[in-house]
């Protein structure tokens, strides 16, 4: 069983290796990428990257759980959860059901960088095996809702 894991926003798509966060980094959570945020867009809307439930959302952070039982995390910056919300929009609420490219929450990237935390935004299967994910993008800018990955259990 596949799922294709679509870009939650636009950017540059990272390494998890290259996220200066070593629970990330070293795929404590689960395998996946990250984005580096465009900044010549202004705030951005970040989207969910499947379809299914909101199990969790902060302002920094939400888990979606798809139908297969994939939970997929799009965390917002490193970090971030310091800021109290600050510079983050709730959209969605937790236990909406979403469409993949549903609007859940929007933040400025520009703000991010002036508070001196890294903006970048990793994009994790929650409890997948390290290095079970590799990406097409991998180095490359990103449109959202372009697929970002496909992944299979």
């Amino acid at each position: 069983m596949s799922v294709s894991v679509l870009a939650p926003l636009p950017g540059r798509v990272l390494a998890l290796a290259d996220v200066p966060d070593p629970v990330f980094a070293q795929q404590m959570v689960g395998a996946g990428v990250a984005i580096e945020p465009a900044r010549d867009q202004g705030p951005l809307t970040v989207v969910a990257p499947i379809a299914g439930k909101i199990l969790k959302l902060h302002p920094h952070a939400f888990v979606i759980l798809g139908a297969q039982g994939t939970g997929v995390l799009v965390h917002i910056g490193i970090d971030t959860v310091k800021l109290d919300g600050e510079g983050f929009t709730l959209i969605a609420a937790e236990g909406d059901q979403v469409a993949a490219g549903d609007a859940v929450v929007s933040f400025d990237p520009a703000f991010i960088d002036s508070t001196g935390y890294s903006a970048v935004c990793p994009v994790v299967v929650m409890d997948s095996k390290p290095d079970t994910v590799t990406s097409e993008a991998l180095g490359s800018d990103i449109t959202v809702g372009a697929t970002l990955f496909d992944w299979s259990k």
